[in-house]
């Protein structure tokens, strides 16, 4: 019986052996493929960035020349604003003088009605006293 435990337990420890030297080889496998992976991983997140940077500046240009375009339109709106603001004020000021014209024109005739009272006012005060 000790033959045959000698021969177990040799048998147990090379095969402890075998498997802590399968182990060991899988893990450097591992560790290569480890190693492998983060710098792909390194390479597809350089990509990523680069790409998002890009994105964001072509964005950010988009942004700019939105920008401009507003700022342009705004301009050409104060533009048209300030020429109807004119042309209101010269079509406001066209109505206040039609109708000073009408104001002058009634004013005119008042006139020349208190001219012809007075006038006739004249000729009975000067008809009294001739009489």
């Amino acid at each position: 019986m000790g033959a045959k435990r000698r021969s177990i337990l040799a048998t147990l420890a090379f095969l402890m052996l075998m498997g802590i030297a399968v182990y060991f080889r899988l893990w450097a496998i591992h560790y290569n493929l480890s190693a492998d992976d983060t710098r792909i991983i390194r390479q597809q997140f350089d990509t990523a960035n680069r790409e998002a940077m890009d994105e964001s500046a072509e964005w950010r240009l988009r942004y700019d020349e939105e920008v401009d375009r507003t700022k342009k339109c705004l301009q050409e709106l104060q533009v048209f604003q300030m020429s109807s603001q004119k042309e209101q004020d010269a079509s406001h000021i066209n109505h206040k003088l039609a109708i000073l014209q009408k104001e002058n024109a009634v004013l005119f005739e008042r006139l020349e009605t208190l001219k012809r009272e007075l006038e006739e006012e004249r000729l009975r005060c000067t008809s009294r006293y001739m009489k």
